[in-house]
């Protein structure tokens, strides 16, 4: 396939132009000051009970309300998971820092690179309403010209819809457009939103593309 058959080009955040760095040696640390000592092993355990419940309910973080009710809601998911025997609302405070986020390598170069091609660049993405603070936290949101996110939307992937979103914010035809993603949820929903697909990560993602 050659750039010159694209207007518009969305990405997938998390996994895709979004790393979360290693949260389980500050986990473990902050739960150790509330007097909770787990193994690593456990903690990781309850860490990805959490973000399958995170994963299924995305979509509800609709707003700082909703959003607030969702993290709680996940905050209490992991500490059940662990019998900790912790309020989550003290805890929830500690949770949250320990989620750090960094741009995946390649993203900035890739993003940089089909701007200077005039492509229109969404982020399109299974995240609550916080995207956009993530992705400008990480030095992303500059580089693309809108964020779409299911707590945006209230649909997530694999629902074409959410693609069907962003194309319609640049007026381009689903089949002049890429998504890029790490899953098997962007890759149906964005073949039945009638677009192109090409598995991440970015740093290989376009090297199949020709001028």
């Amino acid at each position: 396939m050659r750039f010159a058959d694209l207007d518009c080009v969305t990405v997938d955040a998390y996994g895709t132009l979004v790393a979360l760095e290693d949260p389980l040696p500050e986990l473990e640390s902050r739960l150790r000051r509330y007097g909770v000592k787990r193994s690593r092993e456990e903690i990781a355990t309850a860490f990805r009970t959490e973000v399958g419940h995170y994963r299924e309910h995305s979509h509800e973080g609709r707003d700082s309300d909703s959003l607030a009710r969702l993290r709680h809601q996940c905050c209490g998911v992991f500490l059940a998971s662990l019998a900790s025997g912790l309020d989550t609302g003290d805890f929830l405070p500690d949770f949250l820092a320990s989620l750090r986020f960094r741009a995946e390598n390649g993203a900035v170069g890739v993003l940089r690179g089909l701007r200077g091609r005039g492509l229109a660049l969404a982020v399109v993405s299974n995240w609550d309403c916080s995207l956009e603070r993530r992705l400008e936290e990480v030095g992303l949101r500059e580089l693309v010209d809108c964020v779409v996110s299911s707590g945006q939307v209230g649909v997530a992937k694999p629902d074409p819809r959410i693609f069907l979103c962003a194309l319609e914010q640049f007026s381009v035809e689903p089949s002049r457009s890429l998504h890029i993603g790490d899953s098997e949820d962007d890759r149906t929903g964005a073949i039945a939103a009638g677009m192109h697909f090409t598995w991440a990560p970015l740093e290989t993602a376009l090297k199949e593309f020709s001028e």
